[in-house]
């Protein structure tokens, strides 16, 4: 099988495969790549970049179904969600278009003692390289891209193996919204190749979204030849309920927690800690509302939950459930699939001692934790390598911030599910990785501030 190739998982079908680039081809990209930085963040003003990243945004709505489609057959995403993805890419780059300036200007700092002044001046470092995952094709990209060619950055795009058609649609859309050919390069490399592009001078950093062993990797590389680098990486999202007058309406963001783009996202919600009174009224509602949501065609408008996203993927989540019932997991209910689609499944009376209990489930499948304190949700929530995401329902605003604070993660959400917004800072800790995208944050990781200070 291709390293690259279109296989859409819905059927099965090798749709197309895809050359990997030859150790030749990516020396010169690489190359290009730092010859182009130079015109692009010296010779090109900032007002003109944006307007670039603006055009990106505007190509993106108007390609936004054929945009759609291919990812529906890369990865099986509902046509809805990929719509949506596609939406939220759009604003991304609208977010940073509109504040290129105020995101660029000079910071004054206030000296402590002497005269005249000092201020930080942020400009770009040079190439970067983003290695991307398959779950958010465009997205991915967009929180990546958008900030760092806004900057002055020139970039090489690695993107996952299964999502070759993507990736090219977005260099097309780069280049045909008056980007400098050479400023965004995607590069179809091995793993292999990969570590000779990080090793390389003329590249200045990494961001990498993917797995905790692939967080490993790169970040191991990366260190031996001192390059920065961001990663957001997996989660096992607490989704911690203690108390409320609607549990229905929390029954409802449980469900849409679990179950979008497939249960698939690194800060879905996948840990539902619930506290005694109001467990068993919640597991009934909860596994009668997932139930309900059955695998369907993607290309359908009304699908909700199409296949996961790759035969391998499939086996994995099996092998979770087989594994975590073998060791004494109740399966309430679901579980099961037909070829990649995969059954809404729940998941209770998982012990410490369960494989289950540490690992991430990637699909609809939901663990349920009974707790007897607001202190024991908390401990279990934090009993995990993870860091990523977590999300609070409560209708005790103190309650609420108390338990926040206590949170080991990079972000809570209170009383809400899928509030993410281009303005809001993505990223975690512990295992969860480092650094942050999105946001005024996310536009400050690959940067020079450089210090000017002035005599008086």
């Amino acid at each position: 099988m291709a390293d690259y190739a279109v296989i859409d998982p819905a059927t099965g079908e090798t749709i197309k495969t895809y050359p990997t680039i030859s150790d030749a081809d990516l020396e010169a990209a690489i190359g290009r790549a730092h010859a182009a930085h130079h015109g692009w963040s010296k010779e090109t003003g900032v007002q003109d970049r944006a307007q670039v990243i603006r055009r990106v945004g505007e190509l993106h709505q108007e390609r936004r179904q054929e945009l759609a489609e291919i990812i529906v057959r890369e990865m099986g995403k509902p046509i809805e969600q990929s719509l949506g993805e596609v939406d939220f890419c759009v604003a991304i780059y609208e977010y940073y278009a509109d504040r290129a300036e105020d995101l660029l200007k000079d910071e004054p700092i206030d000296l402590l003692e002497g005269e005249g002044s000092a201020f930080i001046r942020r400009s770009s470092l040079g190439v970067l390289l983003g290695i991307m995952p398959w779950n958010f094709p465009y997205y991915q990209v967009a929180r990546f891209a958008g900030p760092n060619l806004l900057i002055g950055n020139t970039i090489l795009l690695k993107h996952a193996p299964q999502c070759p058609e993507s990736a090219a649609a977005l260099e097309q859309i780069f280049q045909d919204a008056g980007l400098p050919a050479d400023a965004y390069i995607n590069i179809y490399a091995t793993n292999e190749q990969i570590e000779t592009v990080i090793g390389d001078p003329r590249v200045q950093g990494v961001s990498l979204t993917g797995s905790g062993r692939a967080g490993a990797a790169v970040a191991e590389i990366a260190g031996r030849n001192l390059k920065k680098v961001v990663l957001e990486l997996g989660g096992s999202d607490p989704f911690i309920l203690l108390g409320t007058d609607d549990l229905d309406s929390v029954v409802e963001s449980a469900v849409g927690g679990r179950i979008d783009n497939g249960g698939q996202a690194c800060n879905a919600a996948k840990r539902f800690i619930v506290v005694d009174e109001l467990y068993e009224p919640f597991l009934e509602k909860f596994t009668k509302a997932l139930s309900a949501v059955q695998p369907g065609d993607p290309t359908k408008e009304d699908t909700e939950l199409g296949p996961l996203s790759s035969a391998n993927a499939a086996d994995n989540l099996e092998d979770q459930v087989k594994r975590a019932t073998e060791n004494g997991a109740k399966l309430v209910a679901g579980g099961g699939r037909d070829g990649n689609f995969f059954n809404t499944a729940v998941l209770t009376d998982i012990t410490p001692e369960n494989p289950a209990y540490k690992e991430e489930f990637f699909g609809p499948v939901a663990q349920v934790y009974r707790v007897s304190s607001e202190a024991e949700a908390v401990e279990l929530a934090n009993d995990t390598e993870f860091g990523l995401g977590s999300y609070i329902f409560t209708d005790d605003s103190d309650q609420a911030l108390r338990v926040a604070d206590q949170i080991e993660a990079g972000m809570v959400f209170i009383n809400a599910v899928g509030a993410e917004g281009a303005e809001l800072p993505f990223g975690g800790v512990k295992g969860s990785g480092f650094g942050r995208e999105l946001g005024r944050f996310g536009a400050d990781e690959f940067v020079n501030k450089k210090l000017i200070r002035v005599a008086g």
